[in-house]
């Protein structure tokens, strides 16, 4: 029998809005210490109002660097987010991919486009 646990964002954040990094950092904490205890992850984001890519990365796209694809989608299960939040979420592990697959690469070519 597999050990799950349930991480309510509403619960660790203590608001209705995720759009701090810093919050996003003490969700990110609780996911990892979670799956390196070997637990299957289910977060909740009930009652979440308003998200932002910031918290999303530093919530869930630096989970990218310590775990590989599979292992997040075996460990993590998102439940009651929003429409716009999905889409915000997939950019969000989109692009976190893309980064921890080739850092220097994606900092080669922002660098580029920037002109710098």
């Amino acid at each position: 029998m597999e050990e799950r646990t349930t991480i309510s964002i509403k619960n660790t954040i203590g608001d209705a809005y995720g759009v701090e990094a810093e919050d996003g950092q003490k969700v990110f904490e609780l996911i990892k210490k979670a799956i390196d205890a070997g637990y299957k992850v289910t977060l909740s984001f009930l009652n979440i109002e308003m998200l932002t890519t910031a918290f999303l990365n530093t919530a869930i796209g630096q989970l990218y660097k310590d775990y590989s694809e599979q292992e997040i989608k075996a460990s993590l299960q998102i439940t009651d987010i929003s429409e716009s939040g999905k889409v915000a979420l997939k950019r969000v592990v989109d692009t976190a991919k893309l980064f921890y697959k080739n850092p220097e690469a994606l900092r080669n070519s922002i660098d580029d486009i920037l002109g710098e």
